[in-house]
């Protein structure tokens, strides 16, 4: 049995705040799979050298990471205090977001579905 009412249960889980510094873009133009690919080169990385892989990635998907992960430096410095040298991106990851279905006309009256996907990207720092 559980040790106090849900509502308690839940209260206790939601006080336990995560206080690394983060980024999140919702409603990226971008599908998950172009966006890991730069964000799997990011993964474990320090800052400097992370904003340097991104600046230099011939991706669609690296300008938006760059901008992302420029401004979860600028949380790491301005809300938690943290020193610019001592990050490193701990986490980064793109979930599914929604999806845009348009129609593309073909041969013979046919008509084929296209499928415009969008992602939610986050990148969360930590201090080594």
């Amino acid at each position: 049995m559980a040790k106090g009412h849900r509502s308690q249960i839940k209260r206790e889980r939601n006080a336990k705040k995560d206080t690394r510094p983060s980024a999140k873009l919702s409603y990226a133009r971008v599908s998950v799979q172009k966006a890991c690919f730069v964000l799997d080169a990011i993964r474990g990385k320090d800052v400097q050298t992370a904003l340097g892989i991104v600046t230099y990635n011939p991706r669609y998907a690296s300008s938006l990471i760059k901008k992302l992960l420029e401004s979860a430096i600028a949380n790491a410095e301005n809300n938690n205090g943290m020193s610019r040298e001592n990050l490193y991106v701990e986490e980064c990851y793109a979930n599914r977001g929604p999806i845009m279905k348009r129609i593309k006309p073909r041969a013979q009256g046919r008509a084929y579905r296209i499928e415009k996907r969008m992602s939610h990207i986050t990148v969360v720092l930590n201090e080594r």
